[in-house]
């Protein structure tokens, strides 16, 4: 058998792939998932998991206080009977309780009550979570604090009896979308990865953050996860079988487990006679995280930046360049998923390179970061704000650096950028705004029932301020106060105030 050449890339060079006569008996005593006419392969998908993709939501299109919301994917179709044969039993883990009560945060921690879900079926929250939008930094806070909760899983609405974790997976998806992936693998952990749908994310977690070894030890030390057939030949070259690798694509191809885009795919993963060929593989119009991490591997990788923003965590990795780590840190960030101080370390890394752009901002940030230590802003912190204001980023300007500013600057402007900054973020001694007329709403009652609709709709009433209806957003605002969270209600309203001063003019 021939040998594998060095290791390049921090991967072996696999072998040729080697094309055995086997048996389908053979093939399948190998290969842990197998094809049956009662079972379809779960390589079926079009994405490993069905969670990271790019969410519609943000367009503002459509909120929870329109109309029912649309169906984000196929909802399940009612069990019939084919016939009067005794079906299969079914076995489920006696240890494993309802995953959507999981959560990595206590309830009083996140500030919401641990019945906040009661009245409400798991199916319409779910379809919720997943498109209420979360542009605003207070909202983007909330939204995390909400997804994360460990709350009394739903009781009530019009399927009490429905599917249990529905709501689980909604909201480690929307975790996803948001490029939130440590929340999303916390919260994943948190449930264990038994559960195929569970393993699924987790997977997709590990490929994006370049740890795709995790993902297949525990793949290969419990049977029948696997997400598809293509995940699992991954493992198997992942692991250094790569025979065992490539008989299994060989089998899985006559088979038919596998479609002819994705068997040349791994057809290059596999055999070294491509390594050096100049074929370039057409990507997917969909792109999953394991095509995402192959096209790395056989030295075709993707931009990010088309890419939905989880995707953006594959270039925070350190064998990433500054320019990619700080455009997909800022990327990041604006969704929420990074904290500013990490993005204020990105900047810190190194010298800007060139002018312009993310390296103009990485310039101004050095040079506030000098003036910071000195105490003197007053040159510094005028110019960061511009260059963040033009990029519609000032937000994440005052997230990194509105609480070291120095109170009472003698320079009038810098004196009022500061204001404005720690005003942003609601830190004491800054003088809050007079709120927005607009935002002038009556009282509601607080709901005694589906209090997390009423909250989510909420939120997304406030999202609408960022499009100009100060009417809807200052009944959102409303909304929060009734339902006791007066902080974040307080804060939003601030944002929304701010908002112009924020943002560029023309």
């Amino acid at each position: 058998m021939p040998q594998s050449s060095p290791p390049v890339n921090d991967r072996p060079i696999p072998l040729r792939r080697p094309w055995p006569a086997l048996t389908l008996v053979g093939l399948l005593a190998l290969l842990p998932l197998h094809a049956s006419a009662q079972q379809q392969p779960l390589s079926a998908s079009d994405w490993l998991s069905g969670s990271v993709q790019g969410p519609p939501r943000e367009s503002s299109a459509w909120r929870p206080g329109d109309q029912r919301p649309p169906h984000p994917r196929p909802s399940r179709p009612k069990p019939v009977a084919e016939s009067g044969d005794v079906g299969r039993v079914q076995v489920t883990r006696l240890d494993q309780g309802d995953p959507d009560q999981t959560g990595t945060l206590s309830p009083r921690r996140a500030g919401l009550p641990a019945d906040l879900w009661a009245g409400s079926d798991a199916e319409t929250l779910a379809q919720m979570v997943l498109a209420t939008p979360a542009r605003l930094q207070a909202m983007q806070a909330l939204m995390k604090r909400l997804l994360t909760a460990q709350l009394a899983p739903p009781q009530g609405g019009d399927n009490p009896a429905g599917p249990k974790g529905e709501l689980f997976l909604a909201r480690a998806d929307r975790l996803l979308d948001m490029g939130a992936l440590d929340d999303a693998q916390a919260l994943l952990v948190a449930a264990g990865p038994g559960n195929p749908e569970i393993f699924r994310r987790m997977f997709d977690i590990a490929l994006l953050e370049g740890d795709e070894g995790r993902a297949c030890d525990i793949m290969n030390g419990t049977p029948g996860i696997a997400p598809s057939f293509a995940a699992r030949i991954f493992c198997l070259a992942q692991t250094g079988d790569w025979a065992a690798a490539a008989i299994s694509l060989h089998g899985a191809e006559a088979l038919g487990l596998v479609n002819e885009r994705q068997a040349i795919m791994l057809t290059h993963f596999l055999d070294d006679a491509f390594v050096d060929g100049a074929d370039l593989l057409q990507p997917a119009e969909r792109l999953t995280p394991l095509e995402f991490r192959i096209h790395e591997a056989i030295g075709q990788p993707m931009p990010t930046v088309p890419l939905p923003v989880a995707f953006a965590q594959s270039d925070l990795r350190l064998n990433s360049g500054f320019k990619a780590r700080v455009e997909a840190a800022e990327r990041l960030a604006r969704t929420g998923a990074l904290p500013a101080a990490r993005l204020r370390q990105i900047y810190a890394e190194q010298r800007p390179a060139a002018s312009g752009g993310v390296w103009e901002r990485a310039a101004v940030m050095r040079t506030l970061e000098a003036a910071l230590a000195s105490g003197d802003v007053s040159q510094a912190l005028p110019r960061a704000f511009d260059e963040f204001r033009a990029a519609g980023m000032a937000d994440l300007l005052a997230g990194m650096v509105a609480a070291d500013l120095p109170p009472g600057s003698d320079d009038e402007q810098a004196s009022q950028i500061t204001n404005l900054l720690r005003a942003w973020q609601g830190l004491p001694g800054a003088t809050p705004p007079e709120p927005d007329p607009g935002l002038a709403a009556p009282q509601p009652e607080a709901p005694q029932a589906q209090r997390g609709e009423a909250l989510l709709t909420a939120m997304a009433d406030v999202d609408a301020g960022l499009e100009g209806d100060l009417a809807r957003a200052g009944r959102g605002i409303a909304m929060l106060r009734a339902l006791g969270l007066a902080q974040d209600a307080d804060r939003a309203q601030a944002q929304i105030t701010l908002l112009p001063q924020m943002t560029e003019t023309p």
